[in-house]
């Protein structure tokens, strides 16, 4: 680097030091935890966890329980914060208890649930082992979980986070029953399993619905005045008067309409402050955040196609182009297919059949990308499908041209 290069307070100019928008932008994660006083209207909800874990404060085994409810309505957050303060009251009892969060959507299988579990739990000093990434078996896995509970805890309390994304429920039932089996002598353990899905209970295999006694929590979704009670309470991330006064209302508003979703409420504030930022805005406006709202949008619906084939994206661009850019048109499989010869001749790919185009269809469909629907058109003249999209033409339109392959469809037209 000359010196040319690096400005009178020997900064680097290429880099920016200053934060005219954010004070601390930490407070707008999603894994940040408010103080208690800051948790908007779960209080009877915080009440039935607390009574749940309450036996832990005296060392003894807590209540199992199953939170549901729809993504951001603050299941986690509520069994987290809950959990740590039980922990605080244990050790005026002289108790450990040990916290566990494992997120079952990366650690799906019996074997890295027990290996996380022990990880997170373990204290080397104490146990006097350790826990390796790989190289052993599960059942080796569990001897050590069994020493580490039994020795780095008087309670465990463990979170399962997205528990319906487990391959096996075997776990649940090995877990809930080492103090019974004399897999664990000085120690207890409670298990809190959190899911959007309601009648995940009945999905459980019939050994594990002998054995596993619980009790179950529901959790509302927010209403647009608790949405902008919950982003008042984040207020603290920006700095003063950076928010004008109609943010945190508008951000409430668009969140409350998809399903009084909170994380996606505090997603836009927080996008809407990184756009303003990069504008060198002054403030963070209502412009600011409905720009926002497309990208949450945009975003999510990028995670949806993650993984997605090059065919299934041009299929997907076909409805698209079909729709006119109109969210609720219906449209027939015959009218993609023809649109989507059309696209592929465009990138020069091989033409797949109807039939697999239509399979292909119902495939977006289980991934909730579209929503469609078969029907009839009259007596003896069989069945046809169609098909719509369930975002905004122009977002999905947006996300597929990230695909470099698609994109050049953009710059032929």
């Amino acid at each position: 680097m000359t010196s040319s290069e690096i400005d009178g307070d020997g900064r680097d100019p290429l880099f920016r030091y200053d934060q005219p928008i954010f004070a601390n932008e930490d407070i707008l994660k999603i894994s940040h935890l408010p103080g208690p006083d800051k948790i908007v209207g779960r209080d009877d909800h915080m009440a039935k966890v607390a009574q749940a874990l309450n036996p832990a404060i005296f060392g003894r085994e807590p209540t199992h329980l199953f939170i549901f409810g729809k993504t951001g309505s603050g299941k986690t957050l509520t069994a987290r914060l809950v959990s740590e303060r039980l922990q605080n009251e244990a050790r005026n009892e002289e108790v450990e208890v040990q916290i566990a969060v494992i997120d079952c959507g990366e650690q799906n299988t019996e074997a890295s649930v027990i290996k996380t579990l022990a990880s997170q739990v373990n204290n080397p000093h104490k146990s006097g082992m350790t826990i390796p990434e790989r190289g052993l078996s599960t059942g080796d896995y569990y001897n050590r979980l069994w020493q580490v509970l039994d020795t780095c805890s008087d309670v465990a309390i463990v979170i399962l986070d997205e528990i319906d994304m487990l391959r096996d429920d075997e776990v649940l039932r090995k877990l809930s029953r080492a103090g019974e089996n004399q897999k664990i002598v000085d120690s207890r353990l409670g298990i809190i399993g959190i899911s959007n899905k309601i009648d995940y209970p009945e999905e459980l295999t019939e050994r594990v619905k002998s054995s596993f006694s619980h009790d179950e929590l529901v959790f509302p979704s927010y209403d647009a005045n608790q949405l902008r009670e919950i982003l008042e309470n984040r207020r603290d991330a920006f700095k003063p008067g950076v928010l004008t006064d109609d943010v945190i209302p508008l951000a409430s508003a668009l969140a409350a309409q998809e399903h009084g979703d909170a994380r996606k409420a505090i997603d836009i504030l927080r996008n809407a402050g990184r756009i303003a930022r990069k504008e060198n805005a002054e403030k963070v406006t209502d412009d600011h955040v409905r720009a926002a709202k497309e990208k949450s949008e945009a975003d999510r619906f990028s995670e949806l196609l993650e993984g997605t084939a090059t065919q299934s994206k041009a299929i997907l661009y076909s409805l698209v182009l079909q729709t006119g850019g109109r969210k609720t048109a219906e449209i027939t499989t015959n009218k993609i297919y023809r649109q989507y010869l059309q696209v592929a001749d465009d990138l020069d790919m091989d033409q797949l059949s109807e039939r697999r185009v239509q399979e292909l269809l119902q495939e977006l469909d289980f991934l909730n990308v579209i929503q469609s629907e078969v029907r009839g058109r009259g007596r003896g003249q069989g069945v046809h499908g169609t098909h719509r999209l369930l975002e905004d033409p122009d977002i999905v339109k947006r996300v597929l041209l990230r695909d470099s392959r698609i994109s050049t469809l953009e710059s032929d037209e």
